[in-house]
């Protein structure tokens, strides 16, 4: 492999980890806290709060959503072998994110702006109950992704393989 090839390879495989870090980093953090305390205040607070977060939130973790899925899609284009194919399963997986939100949590965040003007309705419980299951899906989608990517990161390169095993006393 050429250098600036390597050094491509490199610097989207930075964007593709950082990017997805984030976006799983953020679901991750909003399962582990923000879910469990939307359940523990009134109802009316929760669909409050709720909705003053999906206005700054949807132009943040689409942005996450986009990076990743882009630069996971370029480093699968970049590799080779089953290096590529880590790379599109980890497209897959943010994509996945992406529609899991799209059309799980968004539609029911329109419910509940409603829901913070009018009150709730009677399968208030019922929504509230799938949203968080689509939340859960997307995040562990998203950190399935990280995961995969850093297993990228973490595998031997091709040319520092050869190399210690040219060194190893067993190939003398």
């Amino acid at each position: 492999m050429n250098a600036s090839r390597a050094a491509r390879i490199r610097l989207v495989h930075g964007i593709a980890l950082l990017a997805t870090g984030l976006l799983a980093g953020a679901f991750g953090y909003g399962a582990a806290n923000l879910a469990p305390t939307f359940d523990a205040v009134p109802q009316n607070m929760r669909f409050d709060f709720h909705t003053e977060l999906m206005k700054v939130n949807g132009i943040t973790m689409q942005a996450a959503m986009a990076v990743s899925a882009l630069s996971s899609l370029a480093l699968a284009v970049l590799m080779r072998g089953r290096h590529r194919a880590v790379a599109a399963v980890a497209c897959a997986f943010t994509i996945t994110s992406f529609l899991v939100t799209r059309f799980g949590n968004v539609p029911i965040n329109g419910r509940i702006k409603q829901w913070a003007v009018h009150g709730a309705s009677a399968d208030t419980a019922e929504l509230l109950r799938r949203w968080e299951l689509f939340n859960i899906t997307r995040t562990l989608t998203a950190v399935v992704a990280f995961t995969l990517l850093i297993g990228l990161a973490l595998r031997p390169r091709v040319a520092e393989v050869d190399r210690a095993a040219a060194l190893s006393p067993s190939a003398r």
